[in-house]
């Protein structure tokens, strides 16, 4: 029997109210699926552990970590720590310290989902955004000169190395080619000469090797216009660190909201363990009262179970959730229902068993 072995950093806020909800519905996966075996570890580590202790992770958080098959994140950031710590501390020194260089974020309406656009179907809205995940705007490379004076100054460098986006840019060329769909490179060359114009290079110069997948480049400020206007035009998107993070907040407002966004943070060759995590965030005045939605966390399961080959059950789970959504007797309060946090799980676990 396979085991899997998943590191569980629950995190802040309504992170631990949520991941309990996707290990519930896991374990009960591989239960009902009887091949395969999980196994959690959970690691208190995040903003309370950093008021505690200074840091947001043990020093040697990375050499813990480094055996699991993949890593279950929560959702970070708590009052009384600045943001930069909390990111810096935890998420982005684990994203680059096991080179999870590709971040996957579907934006998909499920049926039953809300949507904000008007006359908009369910085919309408289904894209995956690849986004490059380890360097580019989020390198933390930089200074700050003359502290405390008028003079001032603040230099953020974004780093975008050929090995950096060739890679990522490569992934989303072989997905697209893949699953038959069409590709969309978002840049913002006009403005960053250097940085997007090397991006757009690279894009062209890869593309070379996939002349039967159809591709379109857009500006990240059209790019947004038209996820809103004409979002159909999108299936495979791939873009930098900083584009993606944003474009994909908008997505999931237009595909049902915070509480349906997933996301999965990749090391494609499995040298280092991946990590999956719902992307809202953590909301520590509804924590612990049971008014949390945990799909995007049962979502990032799903993203789980693909990566672990198990792509049949990684489609009954989101197959589960649109039955959820579509019969509307277990919903958390956003999508306007009146089910607890601690409900969700177990209904989709219910869904699960009548196939």
């Amino acid at each position: 029997m396979k085991n899997f072995k998943i590191a569980v950093i629950a995190g802040d806020g309504i992170g631990p109210d949520v991941i309990a909800e996707g290990k519930k519905v896991l374990s009960g996966i591989a239960g009902l699926d009887g091949s395969f075996n999980v196994e959690f570890t959970d690691f208190p580590w995040g903003c309370e552990y950093y008021l505690r202790e200074g840091r947001m992770m043990p020093e040697d958080g990375l050499s813990i970590l480094k055996d699991f098959d993949a890593i279950y994140l929560g959702a970070v950031g708590y009052p009384g720590v600045p943001d930069d710590i909390s990111l810096q501390g935890l998420l982005l020194k684990i994203r680059k310290g096991f080179d999870e260089y590709i971040n996957l974020r579907p934006v998909k309406l499920l049926k039953g989902a809300p949507c904000p656009l008007k006359d908009v179907k369910e085919e309408d809205i289904d894209m995956i955004v690849v986004r490059e995940n380890s360097e580019g705007e989020y390198a933390n490379v930089g200074s700050r000169l003359y502290p405390g004076t008028e003079q001032e100054i603040a230099l953020q460098t974004g780093v975008f190395s050929r090995k950096g986006c060739e890679r990522v840019i490569r992934y989303a060329y072989e997905l697209a080619q893949k699953e038959g769909k069409s590709l969309t490179n978002i840049s913002k060359a006009n403005a960053l000469g250097y940085s997007m114009v090397f991006w757009n290079e690279i894009f062209a110069e890869v593309g070379k090797d996939y002349p039967d997948v159809p591709t379109s480049s857009l500006m990240v400020d059209a790019a947004s216009m038209f996820f809103v206007k004409n979002p159909q035009r999108f299936q495979v998107v791939v873009t930098s660190n900083l584009f993606g993070d944003i474009l994909t907040d908008l997505g999931a407002a237009i595909a049902g909201g915070m509480g349906l966004a997933a996301g999965a943070n990749l090391n494609p060759e499995k040298k280092f363990p991946s990590m999956f995590e719902p992307i809202h965030g953590s909301a520590p005045d509804i924590a612990g009262k049971g008014l949390a939605n945990p799909l995007a966390a049962i979502w990032s399961v799903s993203q789980m179970l693909d990566f672990f080959g198990e792509e049949a059950w990684g489609k009954k789970v989101i197959a589960a959730i649109e039955t959820l959504l579509l019969e509307k007797k277990t919903l958390t309060p956003d999508l306007g229902g009146t089910a607890k946090t601690d409900e969700i799980g177990a209904a989709i676990l219910e869904i699960l068993g009548r196939k």
